[in-house]
This record gives C-alpha cells, structure tokens and sequence, in this order.
C-alpha cells in the first residue's frame, strides 16, 4: 500500500507527481528545486543560494514522511554546471554527517524553471 506524502513547507508539485510516496518504511521523494514554497518563485542568488533551498525542500519533504535527512540511502544530484560539485559537497555537508548516502551527481542541459540544480532520494525509515 502507497501513502502519498505532502507538506506546504515545501514546494508543490508543479506537474502531475507527488512530493514523495512511502511504501512500508521506504519514501520515494520527487526531485526538488530551489522554488521558495510560499512563493512558489525560485530562490534568488546565486548557486549557493539555490543549492541551500534545494536542501531546505529536499528536508521539509523528508521531514513530512516522518523521517530525516539522515535517513536518506540513495541521493541524486542534477546540475546545469559541473564545475559547482565542488560547492554542492561544501553545503552538503551542513546537512548531512556521516555515514553518508549513497549519491550521484549528474551533469545536464537543463533543470526545470531553469534552476541550477535539483536533487531527489530514497529514504528508508527506522
């Protein structure tokens, strides 16, 4: 059985998905982008700012499951510009502790509303 999650602490879904689904103790959340949720705008600033508002989303979801960002196993990261990998592990690190999860980092074309990155995960719950 699926049990939809939802937060306004987070942005809504912009298309036809949810901000995360769980299934027994395992939360699939949907990619997030540096949107502000009251706003729905994106971020403003420069790649650092977005990259904190990522997380800021990617943990209000997580937090709504009832779970963390510690609880994240699989992390995947999408960026418009690779040379930033650097600076996405510098703020990163504010977020997470070891023992870290699994990650990717994956350089492409575009991101949605033209965001310089976004990331989505697999958290498992305890």
């Amino acid at each position: 059985m699926k049990e939809i999650i939802s937060t306004d602490k987070a942005p809504a879904a912009i298309g036809t998905y949810s901000q995360a689904v769980k299934v027994d103790n395992t939360v699939y959340l949907s990619g997030q982008i540096p949107l502000v949720p009251e706003t729905m705008t994106m971020v403003e600033g420069d790649f650092k700012a977005q990259a904190t508002q990522m997380f800021e989303n990617l943990k209000a979801v997580a937090e709504a499951s009832g779970g963390s960002l510690a609880d994240i196993v699989k992390l995947n990261i999408f960026l418009t510009d690779l040379s930033n990998f650097a600076l996405v592990n510098e703020i990163m690190s504010g977020y997470f502790s070891e023992p870290y999860p699994a990650r990717a980092a994956v350089g492409v074309a575009q991101l949605p509303k033209d965001a310089q990155c976004e990331a989505d995960a697999v958290l498992v719950l305890s």
